[in-house]
């Protein structure tokens, strides 16, 4: 869920300004899941915009402090929350860690890097929630560690019904700056797009895993 609607607008935005976000209805792309899908998220373009970076590291960093007090320890989901994850962590004068989606075939093997101690406070930095499954692994190899996982931020969410209740079923608290509602709300207050396109990104939304274009 968002805890601001005004930053979730902000946010929204933004991310239409720099492509982060394309809305593609008309040809829609393809996930590595073989789900097709009329939107595109890649928040690590963020990375390449001082501006639009720092807003999203302070946001973040704010709600972390409103919502969990200041852990220990910021953890950042790889690959695409490692970059964001170490800015919120720096603004938040916090050591980092990441945690890999399986632990390394060599050397030490770690599935998270860093050092992590038993019993330590950790908040989780995501990019984007889809199902929610590889973010989920990485707060239960943190457990598994011994952390106290407060619970986790991400800069957006796609909101699937799945993703909620796997969150819910894994007890894990989870809030966003932005999400798809405020995403479509946006594009179609400004006209970014029709209505007709509209119509199609709401009802992708309702079976993405079904869905035909």
């Amino acid at each position: 869920m968002v805890l601001d609607k005004d930053t979730a607008a902000k946010t929204a935005e933004l991310l239409l300004q720099i492509n982060a976000i394309k809305l593609r209805p008309e040809n829609p792309f393809s996930w590595a899941s073989g789900w097709k899908s009329p939107i595109y998220c890649d928040n690590r373009i963020i990375l390449s915009h001082p501006t639009i970076r720092n807003f999203v590291r302070e946001e973040m960093a704010k709600q972390v402090e409103a919502l969990y007090g200041k852990p220990d320890i910021i953890a950042g989901v790889a690959t695409g929350a490692i970059g964001i994850g170490v800015l919120v962590a720096e603004y938040l004068g916090l050591p980092f860690i990441y945690v890999r989606p399986e632990p390394k075939s060599h050397g030490r093997q770690n599935q998270i890097e860093g050092q992590l101690e038993a019993d330590q406070t950790v908040v989780v930095i995501e990019d984007l929630i889809s199902t929610g499954k590889s973010s989920l692994n990485a707060v239960e190899a943190l457990k598994q560690s011994g952390a106290n996982v407060k619970g986790m931020i991400a800069i957006f969410t796609y909101g699937f019904e799945v993703a909620r209740a796997n969150f819910e079923n894994n007890n894990v608290a989870l809030h966003t700056l932005s999400d798809y509602e405020s995403l479509i709300e946006l594009a179609s207050a400004t006209n970014y797009i029709q209505e007709s396109q509209m119509n199609t990104l709401l009802e992708w939304r309702k079976q993405p895993e079904s869905w035909q274009s």
